[in-house]
């Protein structure tokens, strides 16, 4: 294959996948929106563009970024809180235009498991979604925009909770009382594993897809944060008695009987 991948938002996920595809050998365009982080990615071998998608129009020069690669990593969440914010959808309806200009076929659509709202019990790649959320809404709306098209080559995937290095639930939950769905399981999944997946999915030409990046170990909220805060000496989250709230188990149910996909890194 072509060995130049573009991935548009080189944030807290975007910025170490293409770090690590420089250390592979590719030739990475990345994405940012601040000209203070372009001379980092040229740093780490990765030619930079300064891109800002809006509502009405995009920002720089979209054109050049989407030149000779084969794949684009689309890694741009929405900023969307209690129903105010961005038109997540309008952007994407932008830049999926500008990529139907372009000869780029293959896309790698980075979504969440948000979408699937507060659906009860396992949930597969089958499972329909219902967001909730208008995050949620707007992104499964966004996965649709790519995933239907026929033009296109896209994989959705729906990663749950992020956690790498410097960055873990607990250290927002340590202290906190009266916390509610304690019973509820965990569905997260760690940066290394979020970087093998998607890798994986160029590498085998994982194409047309929808898969769930979620590890599989779901101990409950109650056991997982207080093990993780009992490490860190940190003040153990307190959840209140069981409450009849809606839970779910994400399964990874592609990557694990379908594409015998080896999970790297424990939770």
């Amino acid at each position: 294959m072509n060995k130049s991948i573009g991935i548009m938002g080189c944030g807290w996920l975007g910025l170490p996948l293409a770090s690590s595809l420089v250390e592979d050998g590719y030739r990475v365009h990345g994405s940012t929106t601040s000209n203070e982080k372009v001379k980092s990615l040229e740093e780490k071998g990765i030619r930079p563009f300064v891109i800002s998608l809006h509502e009405q129009a995009i920002d720089g020069d979209i054109y050049d970024f989407l030149q000779q690669i084969e794949v684009l990593v689309l890694n741009v969440p929405p900023k969307l809180r209690s129903g105010a914010g961005e038109n997540y959808v309008k952007k994407m309806e932008l830049l999926h235009s500008e990529i139907k200009k372009s000869a780029v076929r293959k896309i790698i659509f980075i979504s969440s498991t948000s979408v699937y709202g507060t659906v009860d019990g396992k949930v597969t790649e089958e499972t329909t979604p219902v967001p909730i959320t208008e995050s949620g809404k707007q992104l499964f709306r966004a996965e649709t925009l790519f995933y239907t098209d026929a033009d296109l080559q896209t994989t959705v995937v729906r990663f749950g909770g992020l956690i790498g290095p410097d960055r873990h639930p607990i250290t927002m939950l340590t202290g906190k009382k009266g916390l509610s769905n304690g019973n509820a399981p965990i569905n997260l999944i760690h940066l290394n594993d979020c970087i093998h997946i998607i890798k994986a999915i160029f590498l085998n030409s994982w194409y047309d897809e929808i898969i769930n990046g979620v590890y599989p170990y779901h101990p409950t909220k109650r056991q997982y944060y207080g093990e993780e805060a009992r490490k860190r000496n940190l003040q153990e989250p307190d959840y209140q008695e069981d409450t009849e709230e809606k839970s779910k188990i994400i399964v990874p149910k592609t990557l694990l009987t379908v594409k015998n996909y080896k999970f790297t890194t424990s939770l």
